[in-house]
């Protein structure tokens, strides 16, 4: 694993999801890796893990309705837009950096699970608990943290579903 020595302290937007993990309870710690990992290849190859391990949040723009839909799949599937959309009731689309921002509180490469800016209606692979653990973004490019699949769905709020096609 290539986790950069604890000589620094976190980044702000790091530092925000480790305290909302702590709320919730859990153990898990917020690193930074001393490479980035804005995809979930380079986070498995930074952690020396597989691609499905990697938690990755992917924020979408409902249409209509125009909320954000944080959809956290497994890092090995592609996440299959129509059927999130037919569990939602509404159209999703991709949406821009500025709306994933403001919405999340976070950068592209770098949302968290926890710790939004913003209210979002979340959907999590049920694939994920293929695993004991996986890794989710920190809330930075270079931030990750480990959860079991189990606390990832309570501490997101969001409903397990099938999320890949």
């Amino acid at each position: 694993m290539a986790a950069a020595p604890p000589t620094k302290p976190l980044p702000a937007s790091a530092l925000r999801v480790q305290h909302a993990l702590r709320a919730a309870g859990l153990a898990s710690q917020v690193i930074e890796l001393a490479v980035a990992a804005r995809t979930s290849q380079q986070a498995a190859d930074a952690l020396g893990i597989e691609a499905g391990q990697i938690a990755k949040s992917l924020i979408f723009r409902a249409v209509p309705s125009g909320r954000a839909v944080l959809v956290i799949a497994a890092g090995d599937r592609r996440v299959d837009e129509n059927r999130i959309a037919a569990v939602l009731g509404e159209a999703i689309e991709r949406a821009s950096p500025e709306f994933v921002r403001e919405h999340s509180g976070f950068a592209i490469g770098g949302v968290a699970p926890v710790a939004h800016a913003l209210p979002l209606t979340t959907f999590i692979d049920a694939s994920l608990r293929r695993f004991a653990v996986v890794w989710a973004a920190g809330g930075t490019p270079h931030c990750v943290f480990p959860i079991a699949p189990a606390d990832l769905v309570l501490v997101s709020g969001g409903m397990e579903t099938v999320t890949d096609r």
